[in-house]
């Protein structure tokens, strides 16, 4: 059987705050690599260890304390800027879409940050409270749970970038008949994001990541250091899973997925639906941005204007989520749920 596949209308424009996100991640990145050995440095030597023999029991290289605090940051500046300007330029009008080269940045940048930082930590760990950097010895078990949280994150990157982005629709296209031919099946998509959720995800991450390095090299006390790791950990993965949300209409039903990894999902079958709906919703009238609850029932409110709206078979409120074209879904949805009736 062949598939037919509509999509939401998205936007060729990427919006201001996206790009201040990752302004604020790459800068981020750079001050804590910049910043972890000067907050330290009345407990380190000068010059520091930072290269150590194979058995990693003598150090056979060093740097000066500035020169440790200032090189991995501009190797950090240089990479993303290597990486970007290339994904600029592959993301200008007539091009690849920007999702295509976003994520593939990520999958390179991501695993990058993580080695430079954990190298940091684990260079000032190494030389804290040595009087000469000859007496630095390498902390072995940090450096594999470095390279491990690295191929973690480089996994993580992988799954983004090779990630099937869906193709948006142009604005203004006919909406389709929903009078599917035998033997073929009609799926509809839409998936919107909000740049300014994910930025409010980057700044408590940040913090989380400088904690989580801080933690690692000692500069302060660890219940502190767990406390504010955690909470900031919490509110940023709360954030990233409320920054996106994408809704497919199948035979199956109505999938909802949430977040950059397209998880956790929420599904309705056809017949656990008893009708849908387009209906406008601002979060005022809905407590706000993110997953609400609310007199309407639950909203997942990213921007507003148009929703997708369904009442569940046997339930007495509505489950809502900001998409474009959500009149072809509940269109859609409803003929799915009619003939499935029948």
């Amino acid at each position: 059987m062949s598939e037919d596949r509509t999509d939401g209308r998205g936007t060729a424009r990427r919006p201001a705050s996206a790009r201040w996100a990752a302004g604020v991640w790459t800068a981020g990145v750079a001050a804590l690599l910049a910043g972890l050995p000067l907050a330290a440095r009345g407990r380190l030597p000068d010059p520091l260890a930072t290269h150590w023999t194979l058995s990693g029991s003598t150090p056979d290289g060093s740097l000066p304390l500035w020169a440790a605090a200032l090189v991995p940051a501009l190797v950090w500046l240089v990479t993303a800027v290597a990486v970007a300007v290339p994904a600029a330029r592959a993301a200008r009008p007539g091009r690849r879409p920007r999702a295509a080269v976003a994520r593939p940045r990520l999958a390179v940048l991501v695993p990058v940050a993580v080695i430079l930082t954990g190298a940091q930590a684990a260079t000032v760990r190494a030389n804290l409270d040595r009087a000469d950097w000859h007496d630095a010895r390498q902390p072995g078990l940090w450096l594999l749970a470095v390279l491990l949280l690295a191929a973690l994150a480089g996994a993580g990157g992988w799954l983004l970038a090779t990630r099937r982005p869906a193709d948006a629709a142009p604005a203004g296209e006919d909406t389709p008949a929903l009078d599917v031919p035998e033997g073929r099946r009609l799926v509809w998509f839409s998936r919107t994001s909000n740049h300014w959720l994910r930025l409010m995800a980057a700044v408590p991450g940040a913090v989380a990541l400088g904690a989580l390095v801080a933690l690692a090299g000692g500069l302060a006390r660890a219940d502190t250091l767990w406390a504010l790791f955690a909470g900031c950990a919490v509110a940023s993965l709360a954030c990233a899973l409320c920054s996106s949300v994408q809704a497919r209409v199948s035979e199956r039903g109505l999938e909802v997925a949430f977040g950059p990894l397209a998880w956790p999902r929420r599904r309705w079958a056809p017949g656990d639906i008893e009708a849908a709906r387009a209906e406008d919703r601002r979060p005022s009238e809905v407590g706000g941005w993110g997953y609400r609850l609310s007199g309407l029932g639950t909203t997942v409110m990213l921007r507003s204007g148009e929703c997708l709206v369904i009442r569940p078979r046997g339930r007495r409120t509505d489950f809502a989520v900001s998409v474009d074209d959500a009149e072809r879904g509940a269109a859609l949805l409803n003929t799915l749920r009619a003939r499935r009736a029948s």
